[in-house]
This record gives C-alpha cells, structure tokens and sequence, in this order.
C-alpha cells in the first residue's frame, strides 16, 4: 500500500475548504442562540446561483458576489421565520433547506434538461508545482484570513460581546441596549453570506460544474462540527480537517489493492463516522448557549 502524502495533504485542504467557510458562518449565527438548520440549503443555494451567474456572464467573481447575495436573502429570511416571527427553529430551518434545494432543482432542471454545463472560466489554483500548495484562493483566505478573523471577532470585540450576550441572556442583553433582532438578523446574513461561499467554492472552484447532489451532506456536517466546537472558531477548523482529512484517505485507500475487497459504501462512511465518533467523545458534556432555540419577545 502506498500513499502519497502531499496529495493527501492538498485533498483535505481542499475537501475542508467549504466545511470552514459554512462552519464559522454557523458559529455566528448559534453564538446568538439561533441554531440554522437552512445552513444545508443556503450552501446548495451559494453554489447554484454561483454557478449560474458565473456561466450566464463569464465571470466566476460576479458569480461569488452572486452567490454571498443570495446567501445574505437566505440568512434575511430564516431572521423572518425564527426571529420576527417567532417560529420553531427546526421547522424553520429544515424548511428553509427543502424550499431552496427544491427551488435550485426546478431551475436547473428547467434551465439545462438532459445537458451536464459546465464554466468556461472557473478560479485557477496556485502553485500548480507545488502538489500541497495548489490551492484555491478561498481556501486561503479561509484558513488564514477568516478563521483568525473570526475568532478575533468572537473574543476581542464589541460585536463578539454582543452576540455572546444575545447567545446566554437575551433578556440582559435587551435591558443593557443590546437590540436582540437586529444582532440576530445580522448573525443570520453573516453566516448566511459565508454559507453560500463555501457552496460557490465547489462550483467556482473545485469542479467548474453544477450537479443536484454537490453539498452531499456537508452542511450537516458543519452543524455537527459546531457542536464539537463549543461555538468557537479554531476548533471548527480542526474538526473540518478531521473531516476532511478521513475523507481524503478513504479516496487513496479505495483505489489501492489492500482495501479492494472492503464495500465502498464503508469507505464513503468513514468521514461521517470521525465525525460522529469525534462528537460523541467530545460533545457530550457541552453546554449550549442560555438562548439556545429561543425566540424572544419583548416585554
């Protein structure tokens, strides 16, 4: 068996890339004490009309501003069910999902019956000589812009206090002058934009295409990986290459003779289960935020 291990490095960079992205947008909305179940739809949404604005103009960056727009009316309209209205988070954001993957497959499937598009121009990976190095833009901006730029967010600012306070006690941090809906609304646009970047960095980036099972999960995921995180940015990182990282193996070990005979639905498994595994040990003594599903109603 042999296995190369800067291919394996440069796969799981690239397979965490979009893990990173949703999952920190998924650390700011829960730190409000929303929990995004639409985080699955608003990636499939990003890629979608990514992807379509990318090949209807040519551009792949007026697709990514496309795709963050689109995930700004996501977060904007799960804000309307969860906070204005008040609705049970769960329905809300498992709906959300249903209605923007059903909405993306109609289009689609209306806009390009039977044919596999695909983008003439897609963002270009750099350093093609060297193997590890060859990564997209986003995945370094994810790791070393965003990742420290959020955790700097979370801990050291006046924002970061106010979502942590809206997140433990929205009822303090309505009397304090903190407006409870509004920190929401923002946590869920945020969020909402970083979700739908991570979707457009599988067809802007990864694959230069659209297919109707590209996010494959990952949003649910990403939901896990919060958890194991505690609501804290660096570890979802860690838990994203944890991720990523099995999944990258478990595509070398399928092609090697060793593991020929092990069923492929095993090795696909493998990924999901690190991440179950991780969550067991890991998550099991977490303490969730004071405002967790709670919608708030002043007075």
């Amino acid at each position: 068996m042999s296995i190369n291990v800067l291919a394996l490095i440069g796969a799981m960079l690239t397979i965490a890339t979009p893990l990173v992205w949703a999952g920190i947008g998924e650390v700011i909305v829960e730190r409000t004490g929303v929990l995004n179940l639409g985080i699955e739809g608003t990636m499939y949404l990003g890629a979608f009309v990514g992807f379509l604005t990318a090949a209807g103009t040519g551009s792949p960056w007026l697709g990514l501003l496309a795709a963050i727009a689109s995930g700004i009316v996501a977060g904007a309209l799960m804000g309307l069910f969860a906070v204005t209205l008040g609705l049970n988070q769960h329905v809300s954001g498992l709906g959300l999902t249903l209605l923007l993957i059903a909405a993306c497959d109609f289009t689609f499937r209306l806009l390009y019956a039977g044919e596999r598009p695909s983008l003439d121009n897609k963002f270009r990976a750099f350093f093609p000589d060297v193997e590890v190095l060859n990564q997209h833009w986003l995945t370094y901006v994810g790791f070393l812009v965003l990742a420290p730029a959020a955790w700097w967010l979370l801990r050291s600012t006046g924002m970061g206090y106010r979502l942590h306070a809206v997140g433990e006690n929205f009822e303090a941090a309505d009397v304090a002058g903190i407006s409870v809906s509004l920190t929401r609304y923002v946590a869920l646009m945020v969020g909402g934009a970083l979700m739908a970047i991570g979707g457009a960095f599988l067809t802007l980036a990864v694959l230069g295409s659209f297919t109707l099972d590209i996010i494959s999960g990952r949003g649910w995921v990403c939901i896990a990986l919060v958890i194991f995180a505690r609501w804290r940015a660096w570890p979802v990182v860690f838990g994203a290459l944890i991720f990523a990282g099995t999944d990258a193996l478990q595509l070398q070990l399928a092609i090697t003779s060793a593991f020929s005979a092990v069923p492929g639905e095993l090795m696909l498994a493998l990924p999901y289960l690190a991440v179950i595994g991780a969550l067991a040990i890991w998550g099991r003594t977490v303490r969730y935020p004071g405002s967790y599903l709670k919608a708030y109603r002043r007075g």
